[in-house]
């Protein structure tokens, strides 16, 4: 399945031509009917000779149509540039021209329209001008057609060049399994509910799939599929196709949404991108411009930075950054063009390098370089970039930041697990035995949803700021056991997940030790430095004089905790201690005593240990929240 695309001057004959060709008139709206002239997109479809399918969007001429012109073009195959015979080129033709340039456009078809109102001579001149015109573009090399609607002249001739140009095009890859596609209408019909269409990319879309729509981020799933009016189980790459969502709404659906699988897409408002200006711009481009973007079906206004000049002048290239005012869908790789808003015009265009830059200052040589190699990098390079930020990530946001299809990322990730460069964090047990062991991870034996992903330079680095954090932290608090996980996954910068799997991999490497709720070195051991030493004894010594009435367990905070923690006191109040051989001793005559009578109070406590009633209140409340007991009026029973 292929599609292609219309350009040319208003009412050259593109949707009279469309019509010719499928029998369906693209002009959808009475308004359009009414002028003569196309408005908005049309959809249309045929069958060409050698049995292959073919849908047509028919664009507007019309240069204050030219926004809807772009939202169709912006995924075609192929272009029929039309051009009427008694006319030849006229502005329209021109910029459209430049846009299937700027698209990367190369195979179509000139079409020379209405060849029945001019004479051989002036069809040979037109056509002679037309191939001067061409040359230098990505449409150079495109076959001239003569023909005449209204005769049926150059009609056979122009489906048979048509097929030839489609023949050395090749297929489109399916395999990626994430299917795009960039909404170009959205409608509802009775019944049905929300429609939404456009030409799908990368990978096939099946019925029942659950659908994001980016960048509002509603889900939804899909209903039912059609291309050129029939039933789909599963519409491929490629195709024209008309996806009926349920759980959504089409008034939330707008053009240039992107309809993608769950978390396989990102908005960005932060382009990095390649720009080459048209040589007949009408003027050159000065650093932070405000122009308007358009990508697929997409469109923002956004300020340009130049990276590398001052100014682009027509015909010129160069690095940008486009700052844009609104969140879109974008992939890498995409196409763009870039026009002024007024006078409205188009000044350049090119391909979207990466969409989720940091925010780049001008003149910098390292930004330029490391663009340059981006624009012509190895898909292992391109992970490799995303991975540069020395952060674990999911397996699912790195193939979505890299651009690549989930193919071309799974063989990435084996050159550079081989090559050493990557680090396989896997929770629990599993990182255990495989941190150290790149080999193994280089074949699979994990499965890639479930794992986290890191640079060695990133690992090494983390590695570093982990031990760092550990080792101020024992400076800083001596006493305690260890540092509590959530102050360190802060400090880290990391998410919960994460850090269990980093830790998985410190404890692993030896580089760390873990409790239930704390993080230490291995090499760390709590220990009461000689100045506490005295003061401890010297209260430990009024604690054994004193075993069921002890003193206040007045110490600064961090030693009275590290008491706790080395089990040299047992805490059941703020400010109330005993000695571990004493809480044992008074919790197993609470036990034996109600086990013997049924219940025991305050005040028999009190009695038999010869304490105060201070005492005997706070051990027996501290047993009440400890689950041995409850109280039942005035006494407590076991609970």
């Amino acid at each position: 399945m292929y599609v292609i695309g219309t350009a040319g001057h208003v009412d050259h004959g593109k949707s009279t031509l469309v019509k010719t060709l499928t029998g369906i008139d693209p002009d959808r709206w009475e308004e359009e009917r009414r002028r003569e002239m196309t408005i908005d997109l049309g959809f249309a479809w045929l069958t060409l000779p050698s049995g292959r399918s073919v849908s047509i969007i028919d664009v507007p001429g019309h240069e204050r149509f030219i926004k809807n012109m772009l939202a169709g073009v912006g995924a075609i195959d192929a272009a029929l540039l039309v051009v009427a015979a008694d006319e030849a080129l006229m502005p329209q033709t021109e910029e459209h021209l430049a846009i299937l340039d700027l698209l990367g456009i190369e195979r179509g078809l000139v079409v020379l329209t209405k060849a029945d109102l001019v004479d051989a001579e002036w069809l040979g001149l037109v056509g002679e001008e037309l191939r001067a015109r061409l040359a230098g573009t990505s449409m150079a090399a495109a076959p001239q057609v003569i023909v005449s609607a209204r005769s049926g002249q150059g009609i056979a001739e122009l489906l048979a060049a048509l097929d030839a140009q489609l023949d050395q095009i090749p297929p489109r890859a399916e395999a990626s399994g994430a299917p795009r596609m960039s909404i170009d209408r959205s409608f509802t019909i009775g019944g049905f509910g929300a429609v939404v269409t456009g030409t799908l990319l990368d990978g096939p879309l099946r019925l029942g799939d659950e659908v994001e729509i980016v960048p509002t981020g509603l889900r939804a799933r899909v209903r039912g599929l059609q291309t050129h009016q029939q039933k789909e189980e599963v519409a491929l790459p490629g195709t024209r196709v008309a996806v009926n969502l349920a759980g959504v709404s089409h008034n939330d659906l707008a053009r240039g949404d992107m309809l993608a699988l769950p978390g396989r897409v990102r908005a960005s408002n932060l382009l990095d991108a390649r720009l080459r200006m048209i040589a007949g711009a009408a003027r050159p481009l000065r650093h932070n411009d405000r122009l308007d973007l358009f990508v697929g079906a997409a469109e923002t206004a956004c300020r340009v930075a130049l990276l590398d000049a001052d100014a682009l002048a027509p015909g010129d290239t160069g690095w940008v950054q486009l700052r844009l005012d609104r969140p879109i869908a974008v992939s890498r790789g995409d196409r763009y063009i870039l026009r002024q808003p007024s006078p409205s015009q188009t000044l350049g265009g090119g391909r979207v390098i990466d969409t989720a830059p940091a925010r780049h200052r001008r003149f910098r040589a390292e930004v330029v370089t490391a663009l340059a190699a981006l624009a012509q990098g190895r898909p292992d390079d391109l992970l490799l970039r995303v991975l540069g930020d020395g952060m674990p990530h999911a397996w699912g946001t790195l193939v979505q930041a890299s651009g690549l299809t989930e193919q071309l990322a799974v063989e990435a990730l084996d050159t550079l697990l081989n090559e050493a460069k990557v680090r396989v964090l896997e929770p629990g047990a599993k990182a255990t035995k495989r941190q150290s062991d790149t080999a193994q991870a280089s074949n699979h034996s994990f499965s890639l949803p479930a794992v986290l992903l890191i640079s060695t330079h990133g690992w090494a680095r983390l590695a570093e700021k982990l031990r760092a954090a550990l080792s101020g932290y024992h400076r800083r608090y001596p006493l305690r056991n260890g540092m509590p996980r959530e102050e360190l996954r802060s400090r880290l910068k990391l998410n919960g997940d994460a850090l269990e799997a980093v830790l998985a991999a410190a404890v692993a490497q030896g580089l760390a030790a873990t409790q239930a709720a704390s993080v230490r070195l291995p090499e760390h051991t709590p220990t009461l430095p000689p100045e506490h030493e005295r003061v401890v004894r010297r209260l430990l010594d009024a604690f054994g004089a004193a075993p069921f009435g002890p003193p206040p367990l007045d110490l600064e905070p961090e030693l009275a905790g590290w008491l706790v923690e080395q089990g040299q006191v047992v805490r059941v109040a703020p400010d109330v201690a005993f000695l571990p051989q004493a809480y044992a001793e008074m919790v197993g005559w609470v036990r034996d005593t109600i086990r013997r009578e049924g219940s025991v109070t305050v005040a028999q406590f009190r009695d038999h240990f010869g304490s105060s009633r201070k005492y005997a209140l706070a051990l027996l409340e501290h047993l009440d929240e400890r689950k041995v007991t409850r109280r039942a009026g005035d006494a407590r029973v076991l609970y």
